[in-house]
């Protein structure tokens, strides 16, 4: 009876599941824009019933009324529906939290919470405002353990990016730039004043910083210096939308070099000057600084448009211009940027295209900067016209032939107006990415992207036959330049997505062919009217052929691993070490999902990082260094052979053992968040060990073709502690408050050089060096002697310490004193929202970074006041020496290193915002100053210096600016 009544139950039950269950389907789409979302997750929930949405984000699954529907998709909240009969439309909603969390790494991303490296994120609301016009400055003072350093205050001036320190002693420093999936070359063309000028930064989204060898492995080779890895702006939304931004900037010279004013230098030359000295005293009282220093403006437009086109092509086009001047009289920038991006998804969500291309016009009009060095030098009682000189009225030291005196600085008034350098710069970078989920097999995804970065300058040099020379015969000089660089990227690799229990796995693997070519050629019509050869032609290509892998884990949230090998090879080294094998390996472990903080009210984030990775470089090596090169001899030095006279051809040093730098970095890191993440941050240790560096080094007479060759010959070490944190103190519906905060240690030090290598050409006298990179201290640490001092703590000429007891002053008696780089870097910066109000305030320090004050060394001696009959003027640091003479030994004094230690207010941003300005307009106008603020005990113009070495430094402007932004 038992059986029966069982049969008959399932006989009843059987029917009525069959019909309670149904087809459900619906469209998912996104709350803000109303675009359909694609590939978005449909599962019925606690089963494995699950489906993806189309191309027009339409989904159909089987459910019975009552069951729950989970949707979700990277970047959206996810949302549960019960189903309560056959259509169940969604509307989802973007996740912030989620967003900001999702950075951008070699070959795919990865959520911040999973990343096993020391990764840091910048995005466009956190970017630096003011008048920026190159990527690099948006971050500067933002990420800890990056230095960034200008050349100068010309407009577009480049920027020196050193992420932890300095990575090598002759090869590039500088990281490798990763724009929207294409490694760039940083050497640039001529005529170009900063490689990444190319890009607008209106149009960048997020720059993410790789700083360890278990995040930039990936990249291989030339990631040995850290990855900056720039994300352009997409388009979305399913109307277009529109902005225009725009901006007048004010730059104000900030600062001249403290030389002897009219009055000062006339009383110097009545004590010092016999009569004739005396009598070539003018009547004039000329700030020569003042002459070639201006006021300048610069203006700044961008235009973009985002949207959909037929509802299924995410768009976006915009168009900047750029015009600035310089404060320095001649200087000009002028730019026009263009980009658009397509973002098409086919194949109900399989097919994801991605099209980028941007491109650049840029016009240079370079002012002469040997002006800078000459308003120093000239006599600041001359007038700066003279109706009896033959060049223009210019005043000059003439001699008996009624030419300039060789030894007398040029007019500095005559040098920014009688020189013309100028050059046009276009470049095109562009590339096609396709991803492609197969439908046979939808855990793999396959990836091509293929990329060009083309650019090509024309520039020409022409100098007057007014200006000043010591030529008999000048009438003139011309030169011109043609150069044009072709970049070729192929990348095809494949990505495997795996959820398995508590296990999820990545694993990426592909391949990568990139080429570079250069084609120079230069003319110059001085060589050409003296008979040498007045046309060069460089013609050169490069290739990098790789092989990469990574491999993903992560196990409940809790533990995750990353194992990444790198295959490089290189044209640039011989064909036995021509590949380089480099392997990373990284653990993490998210103790916030770990049982015993779990649930903890506290602690919202507590990662542990861990570390290991190697990394090779030959950034910045010359190209074919390991075979025999011939140069043709010059005309004027042909080989006679009876009658005719031929040209000859000289072999190149070489060195067919040349193979890679190798840089060996431990990382460890913790990342946390507490109370709702109002106070967050990481903290990161590292210790990097570079082998096999390649440096300059002496060889034997008669073994090569020159005295002095490339060569693996050293290890350096990098080592340091870096933290970041970041605090939330107000956050109401009004008002928001927060703070970011960074600061980094780093120790550099030559662990191994058998040889010591002068470097650091400074003025005065000729061949001088002031650095030396040697074993046991940092590289580019300055060389000097001890300066002995008198009572009153003035430094006595010529007197210096005897360091080695043998009774005389000479080289042994040098020592290394300090180097150029900071021993500590913080940057300090604030956001306070109140309503529509906004205030931005970023500040910037360095500890322990000394600078060479050559401005000093070279021109503070009596003699050059009246000697080689003419007038120079001096610095006013004679005051303090009494120097009379310039000696090498003087030159070498540790006088003259002195601490460049910094505090600067870099800007300070306010704003207001119309959020209905017009209907759905908004308004936001705002005001900027920009280098506000240096606090120093530095003597020289800027303690910011690259390199260290303060010589012709072109000064920083203050910047003030007005802008506007409108959204419609």
């Amino acid at each position: 009876m038992k059986i029966l009544q069982k049969i008959w139950l399932l006989v009843f039950l059987v029917p009525t599941a069959i019909f309670a269950q149904q087809k459900v389907s619906g469209t998912v789409t996104d709350a803000a824009s109303g675009i359909p979302i694609m590939g978005a997750n449909v599962i019925v929930k606690g089963s494995t019933i699950g489906t993806t949405t189309d191309f027009d984000g339409n989904y159909q699954i089987e459910a019975d009324n009552g069951a729950i529907l989970q949707f979700s998709y990277l970047g959206f909240e996810s949302v549960e529906m019960m189903v309560n009969g056959g259509t169940l439309n969604v509307v989802m909603s973007e996740d912030a939290q989620q967003l900001e969390e999702v950075v951008v790494i070699g070959y795919g991303t990865v959520k911040k919470k999973d990343a096993t490296g020391a990764v840091d994120m910048v995005s466009s609301e956190d970017f630096n405002q003011g008048p920026v016009l190159s990527a690099q400055q948006l971050i500067q003072g933002k990420v800890a353990g990056v230095s960034i350093t200008s050349g100068g205050g010309a407009p577009g001036e480049g920027q020196n990016i050193v992420i932890r320190g300095q990575g090598s002693l002759s090869l590039t420093s500088e990281p490798l730039y990763v724009v929207d999936g294409i490694p760039l070359d940083n050497e640039g063309v001529g005529g170009s004043r900063n490689p990444l000028n190319f890009i607008n930064p209106n149009d960048i989204e997020s720059m993410t910083v790789l700083k360890d060898a278990s995040s930039t492995a990936i990249y291989g080779a030339r990631a040995a210096n850290g990855v900056v890895m720039i994300t352009t702006k997409k388009g979305k939304g399913k109307e277009f939308r529109f902005n225009y931004s725009g901006s007048t900037t004010y730059y104000d010279p900030t600062d001249y070099v403290d030389v002897l004013d009219a009055d000062r230098y006339r009383n110097l030359v009545n004590q010092i000057g016999d009569e004739s000295a005396i009598d070539r005293l003018g009547n004039s009282n000329t700030d020569w600084q003042d002459e070639i220093y201006t006021q300048a403006v610069g203006f700044n437009h961008n235009f973009s448009t985002t949207g959909n086109i037929g509802g299924f092509i995410p768009v976006r086009a915009s168009l900047g211009y750029t015009d600035q001047n310089g404060i320095l009289k001649g200087d000009n920038f002028s730019r026009t940027t263009g980009a658009v991006n397509f973002r098409p998804n086919l194949l109900d969500g399989h097919l994801k295209i991605e099209l980028n291309g941007r491109g650049m016009y840029t016009e240079n009009s370079f002012a002469n900067r040997d002006a800078i060095g000459a308003s120093v030098d000239f006599d600041p009682t001359q007038s700066v016209y003279d109706m009896n000189s033959p060049f223009a009225n210019y005043y000059t030291w003439l001699n008996a032939d009624g030419v300039q005196n060789n030894l007398a600085p040029t007019n500095p008034v005559a040098l920014v107006n009688l020189k013309e350098d100028t050059a046009e710069v276009r470049r095109f970078i562009g590339n096609a990415k396709v991803d492609y989920r197969l439908h046979f097999f939808p855990d793999l995804i396959a990836t091509v992207n293929v990329g060009l970065d083309k650019s090509n300058s024309h520039g020409r040099t022409i100098v007057s036959e007014l200006m000043p020379s010591s030529q008999l015969d000048w009438n003139g000089s011309l030169s011109n330049y043609t150069n044009e660089s072709t970049s070729k990227l192929f990348d095809a690799y494949a990505t495997y997505m795996k959820e398995f229990g508590k296990s999820n796995l990545t694993a990426v693997a592909g391949y990568s062919y990139q080429s570079f070519e250069n084609d120079n050629f230069k003319y110059d019509s001085e060589a050409e009217e003296d008979g040498n050869d007045f046309e060069f032609i460089d013609k050169w290509k490069s290739v990098l052929l790789s092989y990469f892998g990574r491999v993903n884990y992560n196990f409940d949230d809790k533990y995750l691993l990353t194992a990444t090998l790198r295959a490089d090879a290189s044209s640039k080294l011989n064909p036995d070490d021509r590949w380089g094998y480099f392997p990373s390996f990284a653990f993490a472990w998210n103790m916030n999902n770990e049982s015993f903080l779990k649930d903890s009210n506290t602690i919202d984030n507590l990662k542990l990082r861990l570390g290991y990775g190697e990394i090779g470089n030959v950034n910045g090596l010359g190209d074919y260094n390991f075979l025999t090169r011939y140069n043709g001899s010059q005309s004027t030095a042909n080989y006679q052979l009876g009658t005719g006279f031929y040209q000859t051809y000289r072999p190149e040093a070489f060195n067919g053992n040349l193979k890679w730098e190798v840089g060996k970095t431990f990382n460890a890191g913790v990342d946390f968040g507490i109370f709702d993440s109002r106070i967050s941050g990481s903290l990161n240790v590292y210790y990097k060990n570079t082998e096999d560096l390649i440096s300059k080094v002496t060889v034997d007479p008669f073994t090569n073709f020159s005295n002095t060759i490339d060569k693996n010959i050293g290890d350096m070490v990098n080592k340091g502690v870096e933290m970041e944190l970041n605090l939330v103190p107000v956050t109401t519906e009004d008002l928001h408050w927060s703070i970011g905060y960074n600061i980094s240690f780093n120790d550099n030090e030559i662990t191994n050089l058998p040889d010591q290598v002068e470097v650091g050409d400074i003025n005065g006298g000729t061949g001088n060096k002031i650095q030396l990179h040697k074993e046991g201290y940092a590289p580019y640490s300055y060389w000097v002697y001890k300066q002995v001092y008198d009572q009153q703590g003035r430094p006595i000429e010529g007197a210096y310490v005897d360091r080695n007891g043998d009774n005389k002053i000479n080289n042994e008696d040098r020592y290394l004193y300090q180097d150029p780089y900071a021993d500590i870097i913080m940057g300090l910066n604030t956001n306070l929202n109140y309503k529509n109000w906004d205030l931005a305030i970023v500040t910037r320090a360095n500890l322990g970074n000394y600078a060479y004050n050559n401005m000093a060394s070279s021109k503070s001696y009596e003699v050059r006041a009246t000697e080689n009959n003419i007038l120079t003027n001096l610095h006013s640091d004679y005051f303090n020496t009494g120097f009379k003479s310039i000696t090498e030994s003087n030159l070498a004094s540790d006088y003259y290193i002195q601490d460049a230690s910094f505090f600067k207010v870099d800007n300070i941003t306010l704003g207001y915002t119309l959020p209905e300005f017009a209907g759905n307009t908004s308004l936001r106008v705002y005001g900027s100053v920009q280098n506000l603020l240096t606090l120093t005990d530095y003597d020289g113009l800027d303690p910011e210096i690259k390199g260290g070495i303060d010589n012709n430094f072109y000064p920083r402007p203050r910047s003030f600016v007005f802008g506007v932004n409108l959204d419609f």
